[in-house]
């Protein structure tokens, strides 16, 4: 029962081929992130012609790396948001005229929960109770997992995301786009104590974030440094990057703790992140709880969660309506 699926809800196009079980028969990325590059960040007319150029390839080369013919896909989905409409509206209206021709099956997504439901593929699954962390360019929340569908919001960013943080100040210190891998592999050689950067919220009980203090604190402390020193870099870098990676740890702890939940799950862009792979682990073997991880290649934007995450609302006995529109904001409870 493979349902193929496309992603486009920023700058990457992607077209996957999912079984129910989570287990990729193919999946393709065609990056745009060198094109973007020269701009400092996604601009969002050159992302929608990009996608038209790379969507229908994309269809045929996981046809042929799937060795599967366009009338054995069981159904079509797409991201329908939240993202970029024009970068939206190419995957749906690809999907969806598939669908058409092939007289099957249509869903709408929610990359929200294509994150979500990520660390359970590759024969992670089932679905199961749970606590998430989804920590993207765009995204910073926990949520309680019930079943597939059944989701409850513990806590989400009153400002910037945690990607947006590392991307902004990269910007500021002069590192190239997108910033959240640039900082990593500056920080492995520098010292995470070396500037007392701010962790917000963290007293109490609050399970909510903010990462516009640590972003201010970092662009007051620039006219003190030389950045121009290696060394220098690497301290400012390590620095800022444990910050946030301190906050997203004890938080998920945090939200384990009072919801009950033993499992743990990570997903989404940022938990790429070295170090923030390396402490949550660590961490999760103190408290004795259960981690998920998405595997790197699912972390970013990509078609494989879309599938798996529609083949999970598939064998439930839904579907979406061809006229469903996409939603730039949509929510995922």
């Amino acid at each position: 029962m493979p349902i193929l699926a496309l992603e486009s809800s920023c700058d990457e196009t992607a077209a996957a081929i999912c079984t129910p079980e989570g287990t990729l028969l193919a999946s393709r990325i065609a990056s745009q992130a060198e094109i973007h590059r020269r701009y400092g960040g996604v601009v969002p007319e050159v992302a929608s012609r990009n996608h038209i150029l790379h969507v229908r390839p994309l269809v045929q080369e996981v046809l042929e790396e799937a060795g599967l013919a366009l009338g054995e896909i069981t159904a079509f989905a797409a991201t329908s948001g939240p993202g970029l409409v024009s970068s939206l509206l190419i995957g749906t209206s690809m999907a969806k005229a598939l669908a058409v021709a092939e007289k099957k099956p249509f869903l709408a997504v929610n990359h929200m929960e294509g994150h979500l439901l990520s660390p359970f593929m590759g024969g992670q699954g089932p679905v199961r109770p749970s606590v998430a962390l989804i920590v993207s360019g765009g995204h910073t929340m926990l949520v309680q997992v019930k079943s597939v569908g059944e989701y409850i919001l513990l806590g989400r960013t009153r400002d910037d995301a945690a990607g947006e943080a590392f991307d902004k100040v990269a910007k500021m210190i002069g590192l190239p786009y997108p910033g959240g891998p640039e900082i990593d592999k500056q920080a492995r050689q520098g010292n995470p104590r070396a500037f007392a950067f701010p962790r917000s919220f963290m007293d109490g009980e609050s399970l909510e974030f903010s990462f516009s203090g640590l972003k201010t604190a970092v662009l007051y402390e620039l006219p003190k440094l030389n950045l121009e020193d290696p060394t220098v870099l690497a301290d400012v870098c390590a620095s800022v990057q444990e910050a946030i990676i301190e906050v997203l740890v004890e938080k998920l702890v945090l939200a384990a703790r009072q919801t009950g939940e033993t499992l743990v799950t990570v997903s989404g862009g940022v938990s790429c992140n070295r170090g923030l792979r390396e402490k949550l682990m660590a961490r999760c073997e103190k408290e004795k709880l259960t981690l998920l991880l998405a595997k790197p290649d699912l972390c970013t934007d990509n078609a494989g969660m879309i599938a798996y995450a529609a083949s999970q609302r598939f064998q439930l006995g839904q579907s979406s309506a061809l006229e469903a529109d996409v939603d730039p904001n949509l929510a995922l409870v």
